[in-house]
Parts: structure tokens; C-alpha cells; sequence
């Protein structure tokens, strides 16, 4: 092992000990086991840094359908929403040809309440031009997440319409894999033309995206990608619309949260009626360990890590950045955007019951467990901004 690999493995121990600890206290080994590989390579090897492309090992059945029965009238609903829903970037629903500084001092890209450097003494003596630099880093990284985050959605919104057992869950996967496509256009357009720089995934992430790619099974696909990761990113979405000024982004997300409030309603007919059909206790438990597994990855992992290399490490440890990053104004709004919206689905899927409440309790997000689910919300609800 090089110096470098060696240095670079003690910082990831650092960032993700805790993690790896708190599965090992819970005994969920067999989990801890099914993130090794993807973790290696994402923490020790770094294989995603620098590359322009990565290759991950798929396996899982696909499921041809002879008999074309639409026997599922909800998701045949959703599939008529889904192409009378459809939109273009370049038909004049998006404004690109507005003037836009990312590096504005005076209309700010965000609200400094929402920066967490400003709790830091070394804030109050940026100069106006540095304060602007941190802000469009800020939202770089997030968006940058949220785009990468779309890839893999991309990815297993096309994989999950191969294996789903139903025509018309097949059919409505076929507008989500159109509707990821543009969003992936959309977000590398904005990143690209307007915000002028772009993050690589964060490693939890990426760690997170090949688990669910290369797993085998479709519904723990479905899971993960439709329940979790586009619950983080309907959280973000609303967040970051309620927060930023630019007409340009607030429109975007607005579109964007209508295609992903029908992405998730759809994995929540889906995986209501495979779990109560076609899972023994055991497997529906092992559902229910993953999900708080990456709630848990979601609610305390990603804590701008990249923004603490360029601009922190050399002022401070990662355990001072980590603690004030959580406590920031910008991650209890993110948490509490993100979990309104995701847990009244696990709890509808079945995936909250007694068992597992007493962790959610002690990570401090159980009080979330008595809101509207998506499917019952219209889309202004989901985008208004949770006091």
C-alpha cells in the first residue's frame, strides 16, 4: 500500500467509523457484509474520483410479460399522469436566457443563515468575494449530489422495469426512465451553464448507489432508489426551492418535484402490494433494517465533506466540522424537509412498525411517523417548506 492509499484509508476510517460502528452494535452483519465491496471501492480505492465513467456488476432476472394484462387500474392512473405530465427544457417552460451571477455579493445565491461557515469566526472576515465563492460552492455540492443521484435513479428506474412482475408498472417505469433523463439534462445544464462548477459524488453516495444497483433483487432496488434516494431528493428539492432566489432554479425544481411525487407514489403501490403478497416476516424485516440503514446514512453522512477538504482542513478537524455541519440551520431544514416526506411512506409500506420505531426514536426523527403521505398531498403541499 502507498503512502497515499494508506493516508487516504485513515480518513475515510475517520469519516465512516462511526457508521460501521453503530451496524456492528445493531448485529446486522449480514447488511454491514453487502456494503464491503461497494465501500472498498469507494473509500479505499476512490475508483469514481477522476474517472470519467465506472463500471458496476449487475445481476437480477428480468421478467417478460406474455400475457399484456392491465390489471393494476392505480398504476394505470399514474401512467396516464406521467405522459400528460411530460416537459422540455427548451420549450420555453425554462427560462435559460436570464442573466444569472453565481458569484453575485449582493443578491446572494443563497441566504447566509443557510451557509454553515457562517457560525465560524474566520465567516466575519471574508472578503464579500469570498463569501460569494462559499455560497456558489455551497449549492454546487448539493446540486452536484442531487445530479449524481439522478444517474443512479436513471439506472434503477431502468432495471426495475425490467424485473417488475406487472404491465403497468412496466409501462409507467418506461416515463420514469424518461423523466430521470431529463432531469440528469437539466441538473449538468444548470451546473454547467449557470453555476459554472460541478462536485464528484460524494463517496456514502456512491457507496450507496452501487449497493443498490448491483443488488439483485428489484424491490430492495425499489427501496432504496425510489423510496429513500428520491425522498432525499424531494427533500432537497423543496428545501433548496424554499431557500434560493433564482427563477431559473426555482422553476426547475418546481417541474421536477411533479415528475418525482409520481416517481415515489408509484414505488409505494408497488412495494405495498409486493410486501403484503410475496414476503415472509423475516424478509420483510431485513426491508425494514435497510431503510433505516440508509436513513440514517442519509441523516448523518452527508455533511459536505469535499467543501471541508477544499476550504476547512487545514483550520479545523473533521469532528468539529462534523458536529457544527449537523447542527447547521441548512441541515436541520434539509432533515426535516427530506423526513416529512419519507417516513409516512416506509410507514405505509409497512416498513415502521414497533420494532424498528425505538431507532428512529434515538436518532431523532420519529415524531415524523404521523404525517400525510405523499399520495395524499398535492404538489404545492409537498413544495411548501415545513416551518
Amino acid at each position: 500500500m502507498t503512502v497515499s492509499s494508506l493516508s487516504q484509508l485513515l480518513i475515510s476510517l475517520e469519516r465512516n467509523l462511526p457508521t460501521v460502528s453503530e451496524t456492528l452494535a445493531r448485529g446486522n452483519i449480514k447488511m454491514l457484509k453487502s456494503f464491503l465491496g461497494p465501500a472498498y471501492r469507494g473509500l479505499l480505492q476512490q475508483s469514481y474520483k477522476g474517472a470519467p465513467a465506472t463500471l458496476m456488476a449487475v445481476n437480477h432476472n428480468v421478467h417478460y410479460d406474455w400475457q399484456y394484462l392491465r390489471e393494476y387500474p392505480a398504476m394505470a392512473k399514474l401512467y396516464d399522469a406521467a405522459k400528460s405530465g411530460q416537459w422540455h427544457a427548451d420549450d420555453g417552460t425554462l427560462d435559460w436566457s436570464h442573466d444569472f451571477d453565481p458569484l453575485d455579493t449582493v443578491n446572494h445565491l443563497i441566504p447566509d443563515l443557510y451557509c454553515p461557515s457562517i457560525v465560524l469566526p474566520q465567516w466575519s472576515k471574508f472578503s464579500d468575494a469570498e463569501r460569494a465563492e462559499h455560497r456558489q460552492s455551497l449549492l454546487s455540492w448539493m446540486l452536484s449530489q442531487i445530479l449524481h443521484g439522478e444517474q443512479g435513479a436513471l439506472y434503477g428506474a431502468a432495471q426495475v422495469l425490467q424485473a417488475v412482475p406487472w404491465l403497468d408498472g412496466k409501462l409507467f417505469g418506461a416515463t420514469q426512465v424518461v423523466d430521470e433523463a431529463r432531469h440528469i439534462e437539466v441538473f449538468h445544464r444548470y451546473l454547467d451553464q449557470k453555476l459554472r462548477r460541478r462536485y464528484e459524488i460524494n463517496e456514502n453516495l456512491y457507496i450507496l448507489s452501487e449497493v443498490l444497483v448491483s443488488d439483485s433483487r428489484w424491490d430492495v432496488k425499489f427501496l432504496g432508489m425510489q423510496i429513500m434516494i428520491e425522498g432525499f431528493g424531494l427533500g432537497a428539492f423543496t428545501m433548496i426551492r424554499g431557500i434560493v432566489s433564482d427563477p431559473l432554479l426555482r422553476d426547475l425544481l418546481k417541474y421536477i418535484v411533479a415528475d418525482e411525487a409520481r416517481h415515489v407514489s408509484y414505488g409505494v403501490l408497488a412495494l405495498k402490494r409486493f410486501y403484503e403478497t410475496e414476503l415472509n416476516e423475516r424478509e420483510r424485516a431485513e426491508r425494514e433494517d435497510l431503510a433505516f440503514e440508509i436513513s440514517l446514512l442519509l441523516q448523518r453522512r452527508f455533511l459536505f465533506h469535499e467543501m471541508y477538504d477544499e476550504y476547512w482542513s487545514h483550520a479545523m478537524s473533521l469532528k468539529a466540522w462534523n458536529k457544527f455541519a449537523l447542527e447547521s440551520q441548512l441541515m436541520a431544514s434539509f432533515r426535516k424537509s427530506m423526513f416529512r416526506l419519507m417516513i409516512p411512506n416506509l410507514k405505509r409500506l409497512g416498513l415502521f412498525t414497533d420494532r424498528i420505531k425505538p431507532r428512529y426514536e434515538k436518532i431523532g426523527i420519529l415524531n415524523y411517523e404521523h404525517g400525510r403521505a405523499m399520495s395524499d398531498m398535492s404538489n404545492e403541499e409537498i413544495l411548501a417548506v415545513p416551518s
